[in-house]
């Protein structure tokens, strides 16, 4: 079997819960009709709102009715290791849009080294200014602004779209999700290797059809500083993983974990969809094929310049991106 290793360590389990991740959420609504009582228990246990006015986006005249109008979700990705599981950075920044009339299916890619401008009424004027959009969400957290909250209106501002949801989970949750799914099978299109985030051992990712367990996965959608990535890039290897995921959730197999599944979900996902929309959307997509999604990417550059190194957003493609991406929720 490709990519074994050995001297696997674990970190102690945090029970704190942080956010961010992958595909928690088309693991959620891929198999919810099997989980009955299992997902609303799950969900109401990591439920976590924004506190936000109404409880929805300021760029909303109205609050979005899920399971009947288009939404958008942003899924973060949390890394905490360097923190010690208090703030992180959202690392991880995918949003998703979802039809529920056209069953039509988008997946945005955000580069965690976009360049944005974080507001001095929202963090004060120590943190305020030019920063890459990944550390939004530290930024809230010390601040006590709310670190989910400023992710999300930061992703808000940068595509000019309101976002109604986030889903998130950390790096612990990510790798026992994979091993709770019992693994993900991916193609990988380009050799190369990445640290076991575990036991710093090397993890060696060859070309082709790829069974990956948590800890393989987790290299595999992490790695960004070897050569391969600027053909091979970190978003193109996440979409990547969230299309196999999808795959194999919807397999026979993943019907015996169910149990497991739904202690992952309840100890490691943070989310502001209640238990009763997600079953809404559950009745809108009971099945989510790879195929059916969308992906997109934000077009841009990253200067060699002194200084941090920010992604800069193509103008004229972003404003392309916009349009396209409020066409998928009927806001044009």
């Amino acid at each position: 079997m490709k990519n074994r290793f050995t001297d696997r360590r674990r970190k102690k389990r945090r029970k704190k819960i942080l956010i961010g991740t992958l595909s928690l959420f088309f693991i959620v609504i891929c198999i919810a009709s099997y989980l009955g009582f299992q997902v609303y228990d799950t969900a109401k246990e990591s439920y976590s709102e924004l506190e936000r006015d109404n409880d929805m986006s300021e760029l909303r005249d109205t609050k979005v009715k899920v399971g009947n109008e288009p939404i958008s979700i942003l899924l973060l990705g949390i890394e905490d290791y360097s923190s010690d599981g208090k703030g992180g950075r959202a690392d991880t920044q995918i949003v998703i849009t979802l039809d529920p009339k056209s069953k039509e299916v988008t997946m945005t890619s955000i580069p965690r080294d976009t360049k944005v401008q974080v507001p001095v009424e929202k963090v004060g004027s120590e943190y305020a200014g030019t920063h890459k959009i990944n550390a939004a969400y530290t930024y809230g957290y010390l601040t006590n602004y709310g670190g989910k909250k400023l992710a999300v209106e930061t992703v808000e501002d940068l595509l000019e779209i309101p976002i109604d949801k986030y889903v998130a989970v950390n790096f612990e949750g990510f790798h026992d999700i994979v091993d709770a799914i019992g693994g993900v099978k991916v193609d990988v299109k380009y050799p190369f290797w990445e640290k076991n985030f575990y036991s710093n051992d090397r993890i060696y990712f060859d070309e082709g059809i790829t069974e990956m367990n948590g800890e393989e996965a987790l290299a595999f959608v992490r790695m960004r500083k070897r050569d391969v990535s600027t053909v091979y890039s970190r978003d193109e290897r996440q979409r990547q993983f969230i299309k196999a995921t999808v795959d194999e959730v919807k397999s026979g197999d993943t019907l015996f974990e169910i149990n497991k599944i739904s202690e992952v979900l309840k100890d490691n996902v943070e989310t502001n969809f209640k238990p009763s929309e997600i079953l809404a959307l559950q009745k809108k997509f009971p099945t989510i094929s790879s195929t059916s999604i969308q992906t997109k990417e934000i077009k841009g550059t990253t200067p060699e310049v002194p200084g941090p190194s920010y992604f800069i957003p193509d103008l004229n493609k972003l404003e392309f991106l916009k349009k396209e991406l409020k066409d998928s929720l009927k806001l044009s």
